[in-house]
């Protein structure tokens, strides 16, 4: 037995060394762009009614306040403006711009290795919201959030492999300029991870000045149209049924410019959209479908996500419900409008009411962000890190929100069925004279790391464990993981040439 020992102890070391190493990317058990699509809220014939019933709206209804570019677009592609100034769209001129669109496509991250394959149904989780506050879970309370939280929410974002993309989570309240807020958001999230980013502009020719900003950050034009890594969230639409002027302007400059566009509708289910989980979807679809001919009029083809984005609404209160099953079923059944359309489509999932990473936090998270995977929504925006029904964001949520991703990953990757995995050869082997259980058996040694998803701060040990350990807390550790990963310089910083020539021709808020 003591020879044994010390062998046996060598071979424990090599396995959990084996095991700490770092997968490749085509053996880890999760990855961005998993297939879901298996759950199906609505019935072949749900889809149909859906569809034909937005189609119905955008000819009977129109949408009103185009810009006068947007309208010269729009009835020259073959809409028609009103007496009453509504822009009304025929189901043949939906119809072909769908023929038109582009029906997949690549989200560039500055390094190709996050770049985001957008089709079918293949599942992304990453940030949104745009929320005004910051989450103190210390002091249990909130403040407003800065240009330096947001640079340090890319550079998590950056280092954790569950979350796919930054969506601006939210505003940078300390910079009063509109126009400095917005260049800025783009330098902190750019000098923080190299994962595609999403952005927002406040007015057209702010959009402008930010091309310009990413053609510096690119190394020139040719650069960034080559492989735009930014992408223009782009509320075109007030609802009910309304163009938002500007947003219009900067969506046809961000255009021209090479950006794609997520085209996003974001009614309030029983305020700007019906109440019925259906009629909030069918508004939706129709805002997104009038989207569709809007960007194709400008440029055949050019990237856009479909962004039915309808929330749920608590009618007793009038507060958003974001964390609600309601929520779930929105975004889900939106997930199952972009695959019948055949255009990558976005929602929201994974973002909750509860005020801080507490247990509501954790059910309202995962309900939609396993329910949006399921039904294979390609962009799940506001899956990390997003509390207080978007007013809120979070950093030690967002690091908790990788551990939650992954489990929802787990579920979109679905099971296996095959003779190995069926695996009646380890049952004979085992049960045959074998020994009896399936422990360190080969076939168990070597699909641990491929088939099952390990917490990174999630807690399995055993009470008796958990007490001889401390009694380590979750939150505790989060922050402690955010405290390592902000200790340490930028690893994706620009270099200090293109830094100098940035700051000389923007004034940056965030110190060097």
């Amino acid at each position: 037995m003591n020879d044994q020992s010390p062998r046996r102890s060598g071979g424990r070391a090599a396995r959990r060394a084996a095991r700490a190493a770092p997968l490749a990317a085509a053996d880890r058990p999760i990855r961005a762009g998993m297939p879901g699509g298996r759950y199906r809220p609505l019935t072949d014939a749900d889809v149909q009614k859906i569809h034909h019933a937005a189609l119905e709206a955008l000819e009977t209804i129109g949408l009103a306040d185009a810009p006068p570019s947007g309208v010269e677009i729009l009835t020259k592609a073959g809409a028609v403006q009103g007496d009453d100034g509504r822009i009304r769209f025929s189901p043949a001129l939906v119809e072909d711009s769908l023929a038109l669109a582009c029906k997949s496509f690549t989200l560039h991250g500055r390094d190709p290795r996050h770049d985001l394959e957008l089709g079918g149904a293949r599942v992304h989780y990453g940030t949104a919201g745009a929320a005004v506050n910051m989450v103190d879970v210390d002091g249990r309370n909130y403040r407003h959030s800065t240009v330096q939280d947001l640079h340090d929410a890319a550079r998590i974002v950056q280092q954790l492999d569950n979350v796919h993309f930054l969506q601006r989570p939210m505003v940078c309240r300390d910079i009063e300029d509109n126009r400095e807020m917005d260049l800025n958001s783009i330098y902190a999230c750019c000098a923080g991870t190299t994962k595609h980013i999403g952005m927002s502009f406040s007015e057209p020719d702010f959009a402008l000045s930010g091309l310009e900003l990413l053609h510096m950050i690119a190394g020139g034009e040719d650069a960034w149209r080559a492989r735009p890594f930014m992408s223009n969230t782009n509320c075109f639409v007030v609802p009910p049924l309304k163009f938002a002027t500007e947003a219009c302007q900067v969506m046809e400059n961000c255009i021209r410019g090479g950006m794609p566009v997520l085209l996003l509708s974001a009614g309030m289910a029983g305020a700007t959209a019906p109440s019925t989980v259906a009629g909030a979807i069918t508004q939706a679809v129709a805002e997104c479908l009038a989207g569709v001919v809007y960007v194709n009029a400008v440029k055949p083809g050019h990237p856009a996500i479909f962004g039915t984005w309808p929330f749920g609404l608590d009618l007793r209160t009038g507060a958003m419900c974001v964390g609600s099953g309601e929520q779930a079923l929105l975004s889900s059944g939106c997930a199952q409008m972009h695959q019948f359309y055949g255009i990558p489509g976005g929602a929201a999932g994974g973002a909750c009411d509860s005020k801080l990473p507490d247990m509501q936090a954790g059910w309202e998270q995962m309900c939609s962000n396993v329910m949006t995977g399921l039904a294979g929504l390609n962009m799940v925006y506001e899956a990390a890190g997003m509390h207080a029904s978007l007013l809120g964001f979070c950093h030690e949520s967002l690091i908790l929100s990788d551990d939650l991703i992954g489990q929802a990953m787990r579920c979109v990757r679905g099971i296996e069925v095959d003779d190995e995995t069926l695996a009646l050869d380890q049952m004979r082997e085992v049960c045959l004279g074998g020994p009896g259980h399936y422990l360190g058996t080969g076939q168990t040694m070597a699909r641990m790391e491929r088939d099952h998803v390990y917490p990174s701060l999630g807690n399995r040990m055993s009470p008796k464990e958990w007490d001889e350990m401390g009694k380590p807390d979750l939150i505790a550790n989060a922050i402690a993981k955010k405290e390592a990963i902000l200790s340490q310089p930028s690893p994706v910083a620009f270099e200090p040439s293109v830094d100098q020539d940035i700051r000389a021709r923007f004034n940056i808020h965030l110190p060097r």
